[in-house]
């Protein structure tokens, strides 16, 4: 990549911006930087960071305590895409969109219904919606925002319904208590 791009990044992750509350971590991998930004998440009783494998996956990634974010049969997940680097969705109904399309091509029954919609400790509402997949038993809910230069999604994942509704409660919490 041109020295532009890297010099670019590295402004963005080091910016003190007003813009969503985010966490910026710079690494080396392999021959080259690694950029990682995340929404920064609420701690939650029962819940822990998994930094390990938030920066093998580039999200937030949070675990049952007990568990990592590799073996837990529930796990939740916050995610930044920066706009600029997504350039083919303008728009948050694009990113809900192509959402939507991964999730039918892993299973054309899935089964998608829009929920009612969460809302930030600073009033930010998500809108949220549910993905089932009667075939492979996945259940996740997702939550989409858009804060300054990042659309967030928020994904709370399992492979059953107990899980799911274990884990919603938690889920809910940490939208409610995250702020810009």
């Amino acid at each position: 990549m041109d020295k532009h791009y890297w010099l670019l990044m590295l402004l963005v992750c080091l910016s003190g911006t007003s813009h969503a509350e985010m966490e910026k971590t710079i690494v080396p991998c392999e021959e080259k930087i690694c950029f990682h930004w995340w929404p920064k998440l609420p701690a939650i009783e029962g819940w822990h960071h998994d930094r390990e494998h938030s920066l093998k996956y580039s999200y937030n990634a949070q675990a049952p305590d007990g568990s990592t974010f590799e073996n837990a049969e529930t796990v939740i997940y916050a995610k930044a895409l920066y706009k600029p680097s997504v350039p083919n969705l303008t728009t948050l109904e694009m990113v809900v969109d192509s959402d939507r399309q991964k999730f039918l091509a892993s299973d054309p029954n899935t089964v998608v219904k829009e929920v009612r919609p969460l809302t930030t400790k600073d009033g930010k509402r998500l809108k949220s919606f549910t993905f089932h997949s009667p075939s492979h038993g996945g259940w996740d809910r997702v939550s989409y925002g858009e804060e300054g230069g990042f659309y967030l999604i928020f994904t709370l994942s399992t492979g059953n319904e107990a899980g799911y509704r274990q884990a919603v409660a938690a889920y809910e919490q940490f939208i409610e208590r995250y702020k810009e």
